[in-house]
């Protein structure tokens, strides 16, 4: 069995065998102390996004704006305006009410715009699971390292400690007798 078999083994209560592959890394680099860290922003920055995924992200950046909904707003207000304008002075307009045109308009950008968006996100919740992944990676060694931790502690605890104790009670022992055998002197009056 190697080294990171038996440490996920012992640790995790489960045949390596049984483990995720995550779990497995994990397991590696505990038992070869290397770090599991990397930058996955570079990572994901090295990726040259296509055409259409840079338009995306960028129709997703701009339809996600206020910039955007102040436009959508003041582009709705001035074709009511213009209609209102035009029925009061010719009694008749390019798109009277309930501005059917309009709503032409609205849907066919709202259908265009909502795919476009949505691989834009489809994108980032690649990112996301990836880092999730890693996020994942790195606590679960910290968390196994802890443990390994607390069993070197303890087994300090269990055999070192209690002959420090052992030596530390000795040695008390021996400053007692020694405080109680003392001269007067310079040095004895100094605590008192």
């Amino acid at each position: 069995m190697h080294k990171h078999e038996e440490i996920a083994s012992r640790l995790l209560g489960r045949p390596y065998e049984a483990l995720d592959e995550p779990t497995r890394k994990v397991a590696r680099h505990m038992a070869q102390r290397t770090p599991i860290a990397r930058n996955l922003a570079q990572h994901f920055d090295a990726i040259v996004p296509s055409r259409g995924q840079r338009a995306a992200d960028a129709v997703a950046k701009f339809g996600g704006s206020w910039v955007f909904v102040a436009l959508f707003a003041a582009t709705m207000l001035v074709w009511v305006v213009l209609n209102a304008a035009l029925l009061m002075g010719l009694g008749r307009t390019f798109d009277p009410y309930p501005y059917i045109l309009l709503n032409l308009f609205l849907s066919m950008l709202a259908a265009i715009q909502a795919p476009v968006i949505l691989m834009s996100q489809n994108r980032q919740a690649e990112k996301d699971r990836a880092t999730a992944g890693h996020d994942y990676e790195v606590n679960l060694k910290a968390e196994l390292e802890i443990m390994l931790l607390h069993e070197k502690i303890d087994l300090l605890r269990d055999t070192q400690w209690g002959e420090l104790l052992a030596m530390q009670q000795r040695q008390l022992k021996l400053l007692a007798a020694l405080a109680e055998n003392r001269p007067a002197g310079p040095a004895a009056s100094l605590d008192r």
